[in-house]
């Protein structure tokens, strides 16, 4: 029998077979010939003839083991499907099988599973490859795989359809487990997978409810190291978004009661007493001249007169731009005019009185109130879920949905809570806000998460050593979670 195989070992390198184990057929050599029966089917292979009658003498022959290629089986009656051709190739954390279909696909146009699996194919798969962590169980009906990776690592399938050609694309992780270790009571530093619908590897900071207090740190214009602001913080996370020259933050800051930065008009962390809400900043803007207050928009929310304390070129055409700087009026500018990092400005409509008239000089403020006041509060966004919802909408919170900061396959910060008051520091791997934000509102816990500055910014320490990334920059400003 082993010189009969090895006879035939030549032929079968060119060709797509299947071992007759696989089919559930069994094998067997009889007077020089090898014999295949099961499923009520008997048919022989005799060497130097060829197939036994009712089967054309002329059809592929057998390969190593007596493997069966698809025109036999589909000769001989046993299959009832298409073939589809397989295709392989392996990454270090994930395997991707294409399978080559005939034509529109009979199967899902996706489909998620995790843990070890089965998938049901209803074709032929003419060419299996033989891997260690994939098994095939073939039926008349189609194919099962099972995909089974070692022990230590945790599997995952996304499987999906693409056309022009067909071809059904499954890609098999092989990730590294999900861990979790208790640091105190209430409070558990965690790696675990989101589903956007690839899996996306994220490090969480879980505090529960009643178990934490939360501070926003930091020094307006002074960059820093995230440890050296808090040092004994059990938790911290970057924060919002600053201008990386000068280090002025971008958005609304509360700190302590006291108001470090103005509101841009996006989404903010904000809270009295923990657990923290989130909402775009109530505020009414004035502009103090004179002994006189009158009523602005401010950054992303303009009026017909708006205040500006952020970006750095303002105003639009048509417009006047009044630049403050030490509490005077520095400059006078057509719109749109370029604000320097050490001022603020307004513009209104040409002409618009008072402020049309004043004269360089002329003292003047910028006062906020917010509504309702808060003891701490920091800005970013975009919001990403809301009520257990997807929320992500760029636009929404300022952005240009474009804006590469938000498409960037990066690392992605963000802070969640739960319904009962739980909350999250977490930064995820390279990955788009977007699928952080879908990732997110796939699981049930999560009632609320908004984005933090992300990319080189996002970074997560914990008990003073850097968990997630492997490097981290100096930023602005963070949140920082204690013990209560």
């Amino acid at each position: 029998m082993r010189r009969l195989f090895a006879l035939l070992l030549f032929f079968a390198l060119a060709l797509a077979q299947v071992p007759p184990a696989w089919l559930g057929l069994r094998l067997e050599e009889k007077d020089g010939a090898l014999v295949y029966t099961g499923d009520g089917l008997r048919f022989y292979y005799l060497p130097g003839v060829g197939w036994g009658p009712p089967l054309p003498p002329d059809l592929p022959p057998p390969g190593p083991k007596g493997a069966l290629s698809y025109a036999v089986l589909k000769a001989v009656g046993w299959t009832r499907v298409l073939p589809a051709r397989a295709r392989l190739a392996e990454y270090p954390e994930r395997v991707r099988l294409v399978l080559d279909l005939p034509g529109e696909a009979a199967l899902p146009p996706r489909a998620i599973r995790e843990g070890p699996f089965a998938l049901f194919l209803p074709y032929f798969v003419e060419n299996p490859p033989d891997k260690p962590y994939l098994r095939y169980r073939y039926r008349p009906e189609g194919t099962t795989v099972t995909y089974e990776p070692p022990k230590d690592r945790f599997p995952f399938l996304f499987a999906f359809y693409l056309d022009a050609p067909p071809r059904y694309v499954l890609d098999l992780y092989r990730r590294e487990p999900p861990t979790t270790r208790v640091l105190r009571p209430g409070f558990r530093l965690k790696t675990r997978y989101l589903f956007a619908p690839y899996p996306i590897r994220v490090t969480v900071l879980e505090a529960d409810p009643g178990a934490y207090r939360l501070k926003t740190v930091g020094t307006p214009g002074v960059r820093a190291g995230l440890k050296e602001m808090a040092p004994l913080a059990l938790g911290l996370i970057n924060g919002g978004y600053f201008d990386p020259k000068t280090a002025t933050p971008i958005g609304l800051w509360v700190k302590g009661g006291v108001t470090l930065s103005l509101p841009y008009g996006r989404h903010a962390i904000l809270w009295e007493t923990p657990p923290p809400f989130v909402a775009k900043p109530r505020f009414k803007a004035f502009v103090v001249v004179g002994g006189r207050r009158y009523r602005v928009g401010l950054n992303a929310t303009p009026g017909r007169v708006t205040a500006y304390t952020v970006p750095p070129v303002v105003g639009r055409p048509g417009e006047e731009v009044l630049l403050f700087k030490g509490g005077r009026l520095w400059r006078r500018a057509p719109a749109p005019a370029e604000r320097p990092a050490d001022t603020w400005a307004i513009a209104y409509p040409l002409g618009l009185a008072p402020f049309a008239h004043l004269a360089l000089g002329t003292p003047a403020r910028l006062a906020v109130e917010l509504s309702p006041p808060v003891s701490e509060g920091l800005e970013a966004g975009p919001l990403l879920v809301d009520r257990g919802r997807l929320a992500y909408d760029p636009a929404a919170d300022a952005f240009d949905p474009k804006a590469i900061q938000l498409t960037k396959v990066t690392y992605q910060a963000a802070v969640a809570w739960t319904r009962e008051g739980g909350l999250w520091f977490l930064v995820s791997e390279k990955t788009t806000a977007k699928k952080l934000a879908e990732g997110l509102a796939a699981l049930p816990e999560v009632w609320g998460a908004l984005r933090l500055d992300s990319g080189g910014s996002a970074q997560l320490w914990v008990e003073g050593r850097l968990v997630y990334p492997t490097r981290a920059r100096a930023v602005v400003n963070g949140l920082a979670l204690y013990p209560r």
